[in-house]
């Protein structure tokens, strides 16, 4: 118990006491503590007691060796790379369609080898007092890498502010207006984080369950052993890792740049490519996909590698998507509902009454805001099926998810939330105790420089965006922050801003589409980015990661990976010919723009009040609130009184959120998604379940990273050079590159067409 006592303590003396802040000291950049006590273990605090939940006991360990670096040299440069490269790369990929993400599980299994490396040839000397190779990668030191090299895994969301602002409101602000928007909606949210971490990190009932999975992997990559396996045979881990991605990398090459229908594998359509029903039903450009199969990972794993969900959320993904997409979608488009006919039955886009992509210009006075004059003599706004459906959606995820959470989890999350500031520490809080922790003013400067950043970007550029309403978006992220993260900490899900703030800011400044769009982005990303910054705290509090230098980790590395983003989409829109048009050669055809662009028009610029109050097209799917409701509190009831029917699987925010990305994606992406994660997820998981513990993550990974790279160098070797020319008369324009582009389904071809001078649709509007 000595080492008890010493952790006891050390947790009631004062900063002073326990820590040399003296600048360049070691000790300080390896985040360690600093102990005089000669009878101190050094090489690991253990206690006799562990966690209360048996998640996280089974994930977690209750050690820590406070001398471990983790602040290194070798962590920073390590994952500040990293962070610029995924940042580069996944900005690239953003814009494309098929894209590929390299995940933060990507970053977790890639920083391990190159960490590995760096202690194997670097040479032992000190720089600026510190080591450069202080011996063997550390645990911590991983941790810290690939936290900073996380925040990359997904393009800043403002970055889509910037593409829509220039491709459909003709509005090119400087790189500093771009520069001052994305670093405030990424890093005002850390400012709230912090002063929530005492209610989401330490409480001990605060379990981040997805944290778990990273927590497991980075002790079973670290000690060599395999949970539940024992010691397995075949080839290590790394091995694995280097053929699968060799063999991604090259197949790649063929659905990617040789044999591209591989990849829009609609094969019935190529049958019968003037059958307009067939090719809605079949087809992958603007169909249902019924083909069912495709040969290219990056459409698979366009929504997330099925290889890394489980398989009951797959399972309800796939259920959601089949009812609401190849029944409930053909219904309506069949029935001619929203006068669907005269529109593809799935496209990103929207429609005036005559049947071709809406042209909001028409409708816009010279400050980008609504002429409701022009916009009564112009069109109404009409959207595809699949895109209207995909709405109705989002309402219902909104109250399933309240419903689902109050049904399910409120005892727990009441009970929890009653004693989480008052539960004693458990053992990981204990072992924090002896680190120093972030103080408050560190994260008051934060909100107070951001929150410059943002007044100045909204007042010296022309947004329409008033102050009030940037205070408004505020004020709603910070009042969700707590309860949010309190119920994805129990449950593992979140409940999205973005819908909310869309129809919130439609009604009060309807006509603004710039408006909308900054608004939305500062009300839903900056809860998301406190969240996130709250998760990668509490992973960093499971592996006992000094938290000042994770908070400086995640800092450096969002600035350093929004400023790379922003140069490379520059880049593209400078270089790549005919970005973001809709059968861009290279597939730079810009998926999300497209949507938030049309979610801009949709609520900005004509506003909710004219698209779905009672009278207008689209009211109807307001009655998807009250089915979001009600569906979850009927399956409640009805498992109650039958415990063992199939309803204690089905979980409807899943159901309904699970389609989310529809649109931009589509069938192709869902389908064979659904079915590789039904063989690897329930098959193999099943029946050869040592295989998959010890292969399945690693074969994810490298699948991902193996056609991020091939797509990177056949585009920059093969498509970029020479204007596109190498290959452009024989690789081109052969059979397997062309079959697919001739059909009824890659034209987008409605099942209708407006005679010469008509219109379709309500008369008034």
């Amino acid at each position: 118990m000595s080492a008890l006592a010493d952790v006891n303590r050390l947790s009631q003396s004062t900063d002073d006491e326990k820590f040399d802040i003296e600048n360049g000291k070691e000790l300080e950049l390896s985040g360690a503590p600093e102990f005089d006590d000669p009878n101190f273990d050094k090489n690991a605090i253990t206690l006799e007691d562990d966690s209360p939940y048996p998640e996280v006991r089974s994930a977690v360990a209750n050690t820590d060796d406070p001398y471990m670096p983790s602040s290194t040299i070798r962590s920073w440069t390590i994952g500040l790379i990293f962070a610029i490269i995924m940042a580069g790369i996944n900005q690239f990929f953003f814009f494309r369609f098929p894209s590929v993400t390299i995940s933060n599980l990507v970053a977790q299994l890639l920083t391990f080898p190159v960490g590995r490396l760096w202690a194997r040839v670097m040479p032992n000397v000190s720089v600026f007092g510190a080591q450069l190779n202080p011996g063997p990668f550390t645990v911590k030191e991983h941790v810290l890498a690939t936290i900073m090299a996380n925040v990359a895994s997904q393009s800043a969301y403002a970055t889509d502010i910037v593409a829509v602002q220039r491709v459909y409101y003709n509005q090119t602000y400087s790189f500093g207006y771009q520069w001052l928007v994305v670093m405030s909606t990424q890093l005002i949210g850390f400012s709230i984080g912090g002063i929530a971490r005492r209610f989401l990190v330490q409480p001990p009932s605060m379990i981040w369950p997805a944290n778990l999975v990273n927590c497991a992997l980075f002790n079973t990559l670290h000690s060599q052993h395999y949970a539940g396996i024992g010691n397995r045979g075949g080839i290590s881990r790394e091995r694995f890792f280097l053929f699968a991605f060799l063999g991604s990398a090259i197949w790649y090459l063929m659905p990617g740049y040789l044999f591209s229908a591989l990849s829009v594998f609609s094969w019935v359509c190529w049958i019968a490519p003037d059958n307009i029903k067939v090719n809605q039903m079949f087809g992958y450009e603007s169909g249902m996909g019924m083909s069912l199969i495709t040969f290219d990972w990056a459409q698979i794993a366009y929504i997330g590698s099925p290889l890394a969900t489980p398989w009951w959320a797959e399972a309800n993904v796939a259920a959601g998507f089949v009812f609401f997409f190849w029944f409930l979608t053909p219904v309506l488009y069949y029935s001619n509902v929203w006068s669907s006919q005269y529109m593809p039955i799935s496209s990103r886009g929207s429609y005036d009454n005559t049947g071709a992509p809406y042209n909001v210009s028409q409708i816009l006075n010279a400050d980008s805001t609504i002429n409701l004059e022009k916009y009564h003599n112009y069109s109404p706004l009409f959207l595809s099926t699949t895109f209207a459906v995909s709405y109705g959606l989002s309402f219902a995820s909104i109250t399933a998810t309240l419903t689902h959470t109050f049904l399910y989890f409120r005892k727990q999350i009441w009970t929890q939330a009653r004693t989480s500031m008052h539960e004693q520490p458990d053992i990981h809080a204990r072992l924090m105790s002896v680190y120093r922790q972030v103080p408050d003013w560190w994260y008051a400067c934060v909100f107070l420089s951001m929150f410059v950043f943002g007044i100045v970007s909204i007042e010296a550029w022309p947004t329409q965006f008033p102050v009030w309403a940037f205070v408004v978006a505020l004020i709603i992220s910070f009042a969700y922050v707590i309860p949010i993260g309190m119920i994805q900490a129990i449950t593992n899900q979140q409940i999205g801003l973005n819908v909310i703030t869309e129809l919130i800011i439609g009604y009060m400044l309807p006509g603004r589409p710039v408006a909308m769009m900054l608004f939305k982005t500062w009300g839903y990303i900056t809860m998301f980015q406190a969240v996130q910054f709250i998760s990668d705290f509490k992973l960093g509090h499971y592996m006992k990661v000094a938290p000042r230098p994770m908070f400086w980790g995640q800092i450096i590395a969002t600035v350093l990976a929004g400023t790379t983003q922003l140069g490379v989409q520059a880049w593209m829109f400078s270089n790549i010919e005919d970005m973001c048009a809709p059968h861009q050669k290279d597939g730079f055809i810009c998926p999300s723009t497209e949507v938030f662009g049309t979610a801009s028009i949709i609520w900005g610029v004509i506003g909710p009040a004219l698209q779905f109050s009672k009278g207008q097209i689209y009211y109807g799917l307001v009655f998807f609130f009250l089915i979001g409701a009600a569906l979850p509190a009927g399956s409640y009831l009805i498992s109650r009184r039958y415990p063992n029917t199939f309803l204690k699987y089905v979980n409807f925010p899943v159901i309904f959120s699970g389609t989310a990305y529809i649109p931009p994606a589509s069938a192709v992406n869902y389908v064979p998604w659904a079915i590789v994660g039904f063989i690897f997820q329930y098959v193999i998981r099943r029946r050869h379940f040592s295989w998959w513990t010890k292969y399945n993550y690693v074969l994810s990974a490298a699948l991902d990273s193996g056609v991020a790279v091939s797509i990177v160098l056949i585009f920059f070797i093969l498509q970029y050079p020479k204007n596109g020319s190498i290959g452009e008369g024989t690789v081109a324009k052969w059979w397997g590159n062309t079959v697919y582009q001739n059909t009824a389904d890659f034209n987008a071809t409605p099942l209708r067409t407006v005679a010469p001078g008509g219109t379709f649709g309500p008369t008034t509007w």
